[in-house]
């Protein structure tokens, strides 16, 4: 036994949150090549207590997947050179277990390419323009968080 084994240990202090299953803010990746729309559902998300990461294309939402995990992932499907799509394929090919955390947002429900990906995939999605409620229970849906 070592002399500091003898040393009384200091007291330890423990955060007891209120309701500890909802201290970790959950967190969303935006696609969306559109700036005022982006900035719009990122506004409104974080008022709903999510942490947002915003990027306008596909290659940053790889990039961004990569080196974290995310709650959900909003994607927009029509965004120049990377489509929704193709992310989804890249985000399934390297962290498939975020492909159940999707909610695909569109302005093309006209578009049969695009209705058939969503159908492939059993994908969630909100046709624009969409009421932002539908949005919250579209990622409660795919996070299992409830307000």
């Amino acid at each position: 036994m070592q002399e500091n084994d003898l040393k009384p240990q200091e007291p330890r202090t423990y955060e007891i949150h209120d309701d500890p299953l909802s201290s970790k803010r959950q967190t969303v990746l935006v696609l969306e090549d559109n700036t005022a729309f982006a900035e719009a559902l990122k506004d409104t998300l974080e008022g709903q207590d999510y942490s947002v990461t915003v990027v306008p294309s596909g290659v940053e939402g790889v990039q961004k997947i990569l080196h974290s995990d995310f709650d959900a992932i909003v994607c927009d499907m029509v965004m120049p050179n990377f489509p929704g799509d193709m992310f989804y394929r890249a985000v399934q090919n390297s962290r498939p277990h975020l492909c159940k955390r999707f909610v695909f947002i569109s302005g093309h429900q006209d578009n049969p390419k695009v209705t058939k990906f969503i159908e492939e995939v059993w994908g969630v999605v909100l046709w624009k323009p969409f009421k932002m409620r539908l949005l919250f229970d579209a990622l409660e849906t795919v996070t299992g968080r409830s307000k």
